[in-house]
């Protein structure tokens, strides 16, 4: 794996956990959310598991960010205009 890649997936970890973290919500509470097992949100948290990518753009609309902020491909949390 390029180091790129590995710095894309460590953001994108922290990025998920701050973000839940700065709207004081548990890892339950996101996990009934997205309709999974807490320990299943946990290791996407941790990047043991890969984040789907319609789970990814569900939590960009829950957080009010774009998905390429989630996956560190900018630093501009603000979502693109829907259509």
């Amino acid at each position: 794996m390029s180091c790129d890649i590995l710095m894309s997936v460590m953001i994108m970890k922290l990025r998920i956990k701050d973000l839940r973290e700065d709207k004081d919500l548990t890892q339950k509470q996101v996990a009934d959310f997205l309709i999974c097992d807490q320990s299943l949100y946990s290791k996407y948290e941790r990047g043991e598991r890969p984040l789907p990518l319609e789970l990814a753009a569900k939590l960009a609309d829950f957080y009010g960010v774009s998905v390429d902020y989630l996956l560190s491909r900018t630093n501009n949390a603000t979502p693109y205009p829907k259509k």
